[in-house]
């Protein structure tokens, strides 16, 4: 059966806009969302009025945005309120808000915020009304990392939807807009209102241990494109987005959450390479930018990270750039903003350098105090503080919240994973699937040839809201599709009795599908891929993370390979409708894979895919 190359095309100005069209309701009336940078005289005299009646603590507390245990604001489980007495000193998100007067509040799936979609409306609710029970009674900021992909906070029921790296496999501006608008209007009704994405991180390091997938590829031109195109998703639905992680945290070898990395780009090399997604953030009036704890010495020499680098953040975000909106830090808890300071430092240094949201600091009484008394002592003016917070009221009321913050069980019902959503992300998923190598034309599969299939390879943890792990959400798709399909799980680094066990499995199946996650040169899934093509069944890879895993397995006999950059359902659902023939596989690489062995030469270049 012949192979093609795969399409690889951006839509045109004009067809983005009938396709924008066709997708129904991506611009919400203006009612619904007005830009934090829109603000008029009048909004902002009025929101000066308000600040000029805060007390100083009531100003430090609306530049921190923190984490709280608990699925309720009032009535949080024991455990969950012993959890906020050792980490906060308070028992519960109401008694957060009412003693620190915090102007967010982030979920989490650990802190155990996102149960369920009528439960997070509730927290939602019940945090709004904690928050307008103060004296200045102003609504909050609810936040949540909801970049779908490897990183998504709120699961299924909620719509799961293909993360960046998919997105830029698939290379549509309208796709991308359409899965931002749809995570943004389920957000919305959840009574979530700042997301922290997209990430507009260029992946040029395929050693990256912290962005990875999560960027929408290598090529600056293109992840600028789908960044500007996710940023009016999100606001056009009524979210703030939040670009992510400037100046740029795409080529490190080192994660910021257990280390400092240092970024070693000349001024031009960033120029060219991490600067055009945030230019194009900027200029589609992205309502926030999210700081990275790296050190860039090229745009400061002082060591310092960006989150407390002046150069950088005022220098250049603000000034060269001329972004006026609304700046957060990264959290505060990661070790790369912890190196050189300690943590009554670094909320102090971070708002000198430019920063306006402080976010989920190890300790918040210490963070909270340290910038309190640098107020009273005057390193930092009180001026100062006043335009962060003038900043932080412009998002929330551009985003309606002081009109009215809060979410019906109704609009839950309605929004959040709803039919026409699912057939979208579906849709988008499949035209990301990308199929790398299929050197005898084996695939699709036939139900008439290869109806007994084993699934066999990794199970990492899954991201929130899958059902499993991926050899058991493959088989089930393959079921439905009319195949008969055994799930076997070999884990990450299947043993030796592992491998043998597949191996006896394998025999007198009619094909094996593999899924391999993160494989490195020494990794025991090599090992078992060998063994399972020695069988003589034909063997169909599925990387279920990172494409780069095709390097590894280059002339290992494989039968086909495929690439899904995330081991969600909606994704893995999609493969086996791929490998059935189902849907065509139209996804384009949008990084290159080098060769294992020779990583100067390129296995698969940027814009390779296979159809059928």
């Amino acid at each position: 059966m012949p192979h093609r190359t795969s399409r690889r095309t951006l839509l045109t100005a004009t067809a983005a806009v009938t396709a924008a069209a066709a997708t129904g309701g991506l611009a919400a009336p203006a009612s619904a969302f007005a830009s934090a940078h829109s603000a008029n005289a009048s909004t902002d005299r009025r929101l000066r009025r308000i600040i000029a009646g805060m007390s100083l603590e009531e100003k430090v507390g609306q530049l921190f945005v923190m984490r709280v245990y608990g699925h309720s604001a009032t009535e949080p489980d024991q455990a969950d309120i012993d959890a906020n007495l050792k980490e906060i000193g308070v028992r519960t998100a109401a008694e957060l808000i009412s003693t620190y007067h915090v102007g967010g509040i982030i979920y989490f799936t650990w802190a155990h915020n996102t149960r369920d979609p009528h439960q997070i409306a509730e927290l939602s609710n019940g945090l709004q009304r904690a928050a307008l029970a103060g004296r200045s009674r102003i609504p909050l900021l609810v936040s949540t990392d909801q970049e779908h992909g490897i990183v998504c906070r709120v699961g299924e029921p909620a719509t799961l939807l293909p993360g960046a790296m998919a997105l830029g496999a698939g290379g549509s501006r309208s796709d991308t807009r359409r899965a931002a608008w749809i995570a943004g209007a389920e957000l919305a009704a959840l009574g979530i209102n700042q997301n922290y994405a997209p990430d507009a991180d260029v992946n040029v390091n395929p050693a990256n241990p912290v962005i990875g997938v999560r960027s929408f590829g290598s090529d600056p031109a293109a992840v600028a494109d789908l960044v500007a195109a996710q940023v009016k998703g999100y606001q056009g639905a009524g979210v703030a987005a939040t670009a992510k992680h400037f100046p740029g945290h795409g080529d490190t070898s080192t994660d910021s959450h257990t280390g400092l990395p240092v970024i070693n780009h000349t001024r031009a090399q960033w120029e060219e390479l991490d600067a055009p997604p945030f230019r194009a953030a900027i200029r589609a009036r992205i309502d926030s930018i999210m700081t990275a704890h790296i050190v860039v010495p090229a745009l400061d020499p002082s060591g310092d990270p960006a989150t407390l680098s002046r150069p950088i953040l005022t220098g250049i975000l603000r000034e060269e750039l001329g972004y006026d909106g609304v700046v957060v830090t990264d959290s505060l808890g990661m070790e790369g903003v912890r190196t050189k300071y300690g943590d009554d430092r670094v909320p102090v240094l971070a708002l000198l350098a430019g920063v306006d949201q402080l976010l989920n600091p190890p300790k918040l009484s210490v963070a909270w105090n340290a910038v309190l008394e640098a107020v009273r002592s005057g390193e930092i003016s009180e001026a100062r503080i006043d335009e962060s917070i003038l900043r932080i009221l412009r998002l929330k009321s551009g985003l309606g919240l002081f009109g009215d913050p809060f979410v019906s069980r109704r609009g839950v019902d309605r929004t959040v994973g709803s039919r026409t959503h699912r057939a979208a992300a579906d849709r988008i998923a499949e035209r990301t699937t990308t199929l790398l190598d299929d050197p005898g034309s084996l695939l699709p599969l036939s139900r008439r040839t290869h109806r007994d299939l084993l699934v066999v390879g990794a199970d990492p943890a899954s991201p929130s809201g899958t059902t499993g792990p991926p050899t058991g959400t493959l088989a089930k798709a393959f079921g439905e599709l009319g195949f008969i399909a055994r799930a076997l799980s070999t884990g990450t680094a299947p043993s030796q009795a592992k491998i043998d066990e597949a191996v006896a499995a394998a025999r007198g199946r009619d094909a094996v599908i593999v899924a391999t996650y993160n494989v490195t040169a020494a990794s025991s899934q090599r090992r078992l891929v060998a063994a399972l093509v020695a069988t003589g069944v034909p063997v169909v890879v599925v990387a279920v993370r990172n494409p780069y895993d095709a390097a590894h397995l280059d002339g290992s006999g494989v039968a086909a390979i495929l690439a899904t950059y995330s081991w969600t359902d909606v994704e893995l659902r999609a493969a086996a409708r791929v490998i059935a023939g189902g849907a065509e596989p139209e996804g384009a690489l949008p990084v290159p894979v080098q060769r294992a062995d020779d990583p100067t030469q390129v296995l698969y270049p940027v814009g390779h895919g296979l159809s059928y």
